[in-house]
């Protein structure tokens, strides 16, 4: 290893999949993580793991102790992205369950110091998203939801974003700040 990664995490949310995809395969030096139900929603939107994985490694959640979260005390990551981020997921690492591949890399991350940019699925309390076929429909996230986004935006090391623009805004000046 030359240099330190990112390390890029999806899981099971559709909201703006697509396009977080086609921003993080424009990246270099990028480790993909994909939690069981990332790679159901993936199949759903006629996303092919193997397109993706001539572009980079991608690591599944196929073991109870997550070995590759261990990367980030070998400083072999900069930077952990989860996008997008479920509702369940931001509730688990709210409450500082790591029982997933995904929510382990965030509680590792923190613990190394590592920061995290986090794209969550519930940021408003009406928004747009898009289902497979690209169709456009309004979602109204619980009260719960809501809270536990705002929760996650006062963690350490970790930066919450509202959109896809905003995603990509945060990560290239992270990248642009390790240059």
């Amino acid at each position: 290893m030359d240099k330190p990664r990112l390390a890029w995490a999806i899981t099971g949310s559709g909201h703006y999949i697509e396009e977080c995809l086609a921003f993080l395969l424009t990246l270099k030096d990028v480790d993909l993580y994909i939690s069981q139900a990332g790679e159901e929603v993936l199949r759903m939107y006629g996303i092919d793991l193997k397109d993706i994985r001539e572009q980079m490694p991608v690591y599944r959640d196929k073991t109870a102790s997550s070995p590759p979260v261990g990367h980030f005390y070998k400083g072999i990551y900069h930077t952990f992205v989860m996008a997008p981020a479920t509702s369940n997921t931001v509730a688990k690492c709210v409450l500082g369950i790591a029982d997933s591949l995904v929510t382990n890399l965030y509680s590792q991350a923190g613990k190394c110091r590592v920061p995290s940019i986090v794209y969550p699925c519930d940021i408003a309390p009406e928004m747009e998203t898009t289902a497979p076929g690209n169709k456009k429909f309004m979602v109204y996230p619980r009260k719960i939801d809501l809270e536990g986004t705002a929760k996650l935006r006062s963690f350490e090391y970790t930066t919450v974003v509202e959109s896809v623009d905003e995603l990509i805004s945060k990560v290239n000046e992270r990248l642009k700040s390790l240059t």
